[in-house]
């Protein structure tokens, strides 16, 4: 039976992108009310608005409905979640409009639980980055992974943990990065998220042999079975490799301007 390429009617997931898209215009809109929208700079709105989009396609678009045929649109789906909507997201900072949107009681209760040592240990860029390669690897597993394509439950807990992992890591890097993480640091996180990635992407391009049966039959009449799961095993290992190496360059080119504007200021003083 071959898949209709109709946009995908998940109840949770369009339920989630309207919520939050509504919680964040409302946290926008107090802020206009209050003055505040000054400090939330167009870039991070821009950031947020085409994440939300970019979440909207993978999730939601005919990418999703076929992604359960071929492994390789999957994967495609997967990549956008991680390596598109995560960093874009994390650059747009929704969280500080969306607190604007709830009850001053409750803003004065998130900033207090913000700063515990729990959550400020469960942040650490040591633990995001071990609880993404794990989710990354752990997913991956035939039976985990199968079990996603079949149950809608398993499928949202599944894009749960990839896209919650992935925006708390690119957080930790692009927004905890000053003080407890320096630019250096952050590059050796994306050296290492590159090697373990890319890693799983090889063996996936490389195997002899399919990984998945499922997908040998839901691939029947559309791709050749290992030629898909290699042309997804690539995706995640040449394509996300450079988007790695992107975000590397740029945190390198950061740490250099900030590298010379200590300089400047130490000779300033």
């Amino acid at each position: 039976m071959a898949p209709h390429l109709t946009w995908k009617l998940d109840p949770f997931a369009a339920t989630a992108l309207t919520v939050s898209l509504t919680w964040y215009a409302v946290g926008l809109c107090r802020m206009r009310q209050r003055g505040g929208l000054q400090h939330v700079p167009a870039l991070e709105i821009a950031s947020f608005v085409i994440g939300w989009i970019v979440l909207a396609i993978a999730l939601l678009s005919p990418l999703a409905t076929l992604s359960e045929w071929l492994f390789s649109v999957h994967m495609t789906q997967h990549e956008l979640l991680m390596l598109v909507a995560a960093p874009l997201i994390a650059i747009g900072r929704p969280l500080t409009p969306m607190l604007f949107a709830l009850p001053q009681r409750w803003r004065r209760a998130t900033h207090v639980a913000a700063g515990t040592g729990a959550v400020t240990f469960l942040t650490a860029p040591v633990i995001v980055f071990a609880a993404h390669a794990a989710a990354l690897w752990v997913w991956h597993l035939p039976p985990l992974y199968e079990a996603a394509v079949l149950s809608e439950g398993v499928h949202i807990f599944q894009h749960i943990c990839f896209t919650a992992t992935a925006a708390l890591f690119w957080w930790s890097l692009i927004r905890g990065r000053y003080g407890r993480l320096g630019y250096g640091a952050a590059l050796l996180y994306i050296f290492g998220t590159a090697v373990h990635s890319g890693g799983l992407g090889a063996l996936l391009a490389l195997s002899p042999v399919p990984w998945y049966p499922l997908y040998i039959d839901r691939a029947a009449g559309l791709a050749d079975p290992l030629a898909d799961q290699q042309i997804g095993g690539m995706i995640m290992w040449v394509p996300s490799g450079i988007v790695m190496m992107l975000f590397a360059l740029a945190l390198f080119a950061a740490w250099l301007g900030e590298a010379e504007r200590r300089r400047r200021k130490g000779w300033s003083q």
